[in-house]
């Protein structure tokens, strides 16, 4: 976790240093260890220090090449540090003295902009080629390190780490993104490049850029590949590769000149990637002891995850921490938290790694790992349903229904409903009866489920107006509320910026329909929710000198999981069936084994009603004038009604809870922003 930013003239101006500076100074927290400045007339990089890996403790940023004439700003971890050594010919220098900056330098000077396809692990850099005189930047596969921008064409290029370090230029305008602001209150989360500020920019994924005065390009520079499979001989043998894999992505990721700690939820995830830390350590003779970072809930119990969290911290070489969950709501401590982190947030239950990371940081530990997003790593398997159906596999589908049904307890219809039957409403909509009517007989034989039920909810509705559905809802007793998240948004900003044209668009996209376990795992995996994610958590991080990492998003157990078979994924009820058995005689056999895991969705209802109440209350009743423009006050302001009626419950019933607190989020964070609409 480093700092990095620069700002390049395309006119030709020369850079001011005190405008590197106050960029310097905004992002003082990524950087504790250290911050310098390299200028050369038009073009200026700067760089705040956290010191993580052995050889950061060597580093200085920004590193000038005057040889190569090159310069380069760099927050990265390169996990292929062995093999980029032989390969750039670096063996004369003892491995321990070479930092990954210099690597990705001497990749450059190599590969060019090629460079980013030999890289492993996480990583976002600028590098100035004063040969050629343009600025080369790119970002790692997953996006785990952040890279922001603003590009005026033939005047100023500008990045930074964060949006807040880009804002600092005069030049930068302090303007909201309204098309943003529709997917946010709408829950699209499919963009990776824009954000709430017009005319600042993320750069994606696996992407790179470069820039001249002549212009700006973008390309991708690597993408998974959602045809390859991986066909090995026997079970034993996938979980054995996967075993080794996995090993690789958290010990790669344990490389560190400080204390570890491991965010530990109790889940599947967070405790394979610990569990396995810690018999890395072990076999390593690593004295370094292992810290776990734990949220428990005294107050909302069905939230409490201790006899799981226990069943690791039990099996030793472990320093356990617990941290109260039920202490803060999804608003408390939004006037810190805007200090570091640039955006509405987006995520419900975030306040549970700023209280983790917090804690993290009075430890002395440095560096945190992270179960994120393992799910979708790894899959649940559930387009494995799908394809099934699609494939008329009616005994295979038949048999993991059944298991799933005995194991949870689930009805099969509920599990069709969710996993395969979307698939029904495709056909409809793509005027495939005859496969739709074969598919629908097949489901009767073999779930007794009825074929007039089915035509009606997936063969007939699906292809009403959207204005006779709507009639139909409230024929049947269910309001417009109920059915559609999006009606709290004001009617006139959807038809300004066309959100339901876009929703509608997203909806029914083909691309929206994955008929194979292997694209619906694809898909996830490529989602920008999943970017998202990792923003915040990158600046959740950040606020408090740490860095965050992540081995379920390493490339090679990305790519490796995607390609295996779907019975590997979902197989006799069981999802993620091939990390089970990988982590045999690593994870406790209650974890490797549980069925799911808590709702949080209760400490949510609590923190927000509790703790979160008369703040909550006051911006219902007070703040909402600057978000009018946006939202619809009044049915709003009802929805909040009826949420206080069910204040008691403690327990998320509906949407509503949600969408109260999104807007009072938003309409806190634009309190705070001080930024201007675009419409005004």
């Amino acid at each position: 976790m480093s700092g990095i930013m620069g700002i390049y003239y395309l006119d030709d101006r020369s850079v001011d240093r005190e405008d590197l500076g106050l960029m310097l100074e905004v992002l003082a927290h990524r950087g504790p260890d250290g911050a310098d400045i390299w200028v050369n007339g038009a073009i200026g990089l700067g760089h705040r220090m956290l010191w993580t890996t052995p050889e950061s403790l060597l580093e200085k940023l920004p590193l000038v090449d005057q040889k190569s004439q090159l310069a380069i700003t760099s927050d990265a971890r390169i996990d292929d540090r062995d093999e980029l050594i032989n390969i750039l010919e670096l063996n004369n220098y003892p491995p321990e003295k070479i930092t990954d900056s210099q690597l990705i330098l001497a990749a450059y000077d190599k590969w060019g902009e090629q460079c980013p396809e030999h890289l492993l692990g996480d990583f976002a850099f600028a590098i100035w080629d004063g040969r050629k005189h343009i600025l080369f930047c790119a970002r790692d596969h997953m996006g785990v390190k952040p890279f922001f921008y603003h590009y005026q064409a033939g005047k100023i290029f500008t990045f930074g780490s964060q949006a807040k370090a880009i804002l600092c230029l005069s030049e930068v305008p302090h303007q909201l993104n309204e098309v943003k602001v529709g997917d946010y209150l709408a829950s699209i989360f499919q963009d990776k490049s824009s954000t709430f500020y017009q005319d600042i920019f993320r750069l994606p994924p696996a992407s790179c850029m470069t820039l001249s005065p002549k212009g700006m390009q973008i390309r991708s520079y690597w993408s998974l590949d959602p045809n390859r499979e991986l066909r090995l001989g026997s079970e034993e043998e996938y979980a054995q590769a996967l075993r080794e894999i996995f090993a690789q992505a958290v010990h790669c990721r344990l490389r560190s000149a400080f204390p570890v700690g491991s965010h530990l939820s109790g889940g599947l995830d967070s405790s394979s990637v610990t569990c396995m830390a810690r018999q890395l350590l072990i076999q390593e003779g690593s004295s370094r002891p292992l810290h776990t970072f734990s949220n428990i809930f005294d107050a909302v119990p069905e939230c409490d995850e201790r006899p799981f969290i226990e069943a690791v911290t039990e099996q030793g070489n472990l320093i356990a921490h617990y941290v109260p969950g039920d202490h803060l709501g999804p608003l408390s401590d939004l006037d810190q938290i805007f200090q570091y982190h640039d955006e509405a947030i987006s995520g419900p239950t975030h306040f549970f790694a700023w209280e983790l990371n917090e804690a993290t940081q009075k430890e002395g530990v440095r560096i945190v790992l992270d179960g994120f997003d393992g799910d979708n790593t790894i899959s649940h398997g559930g387009g494995y349903f799908t394809e099934l159906i699609s494939k008329g596999q009616w005994s295979t589908l038949t048999e993991e229904v059944n298991e799933i049904h005995q194991l949870t307890g689930t009805s099969p219809r509920n599990i069709l409903r969710y996993y395969a039957l979307p698939y029904l409403e495709n056909l409809a909509r793509h005027g495939q009866w005859i496969a739709f009517l074969k598919a629908t007989a097949q489901l009767r034989k073999c779930f007794n489920i009825s074929r007039r039920w089915l035509f009606l909810h997936y063969g007939f509705k699906p292809l009403l107006p959207q204005f006779v559905r709507a009639a139909w809802r409230t024929l049947r007793g269910h309001s417009q509320q109920q059915e559609d998240d999006n009606w709290i948004i004001n009617r006139h900003f959807i038809r300004r910026i066309a959100l339901e044209k876009r929703i509608q668009n997203l909806r029914n996209s083909p691309q929206n329909q994955p008929l194979t376990e292997r694209e619906n795992h694809w898909r996830n995996v490529t989602s920008g929710v999943l970017t998202q994610g990792l923003e915040i958590l990158d600046q959740y991080a950040a606020a408090f000198s740490l860095e965050a990492r992540h081995p379920f998003m390493d490339k090679r157990l990305i790519e490796f999981c995607l390609s295996l078979p779907p019975e590997q994924k979902f197989h006799q009820g069981w999802s993620r069936y091939v990390m089970r058995r990988a982590m045999e005689n690593i994870l406790p056999q209650q974890i490797q084994w549980r069925q799911g895991k808590s709702d949080l969705s209760a400490s949510f209802v609590y923190g927000l009603l509790k703790h979160d109440g008369r703040l909550l209350d006051e911006v219902m009743q007070n703040d909402l004038e600057n978000i009018t423009d946006y939202v619809n006050v009044n049915a709003l302001r009802r929805a909040y009604q009826e949420q206080l009626k069910n204040a008691s419950k403690i327990q998320l019933s509906s949407s509503t809870d949600i969408l109260c607190w999104k807007a009072a989020m938003f309409a806190l964070w634009l309190r705070h922003a001080h930024i201007k609409s675009t419409h005004s």
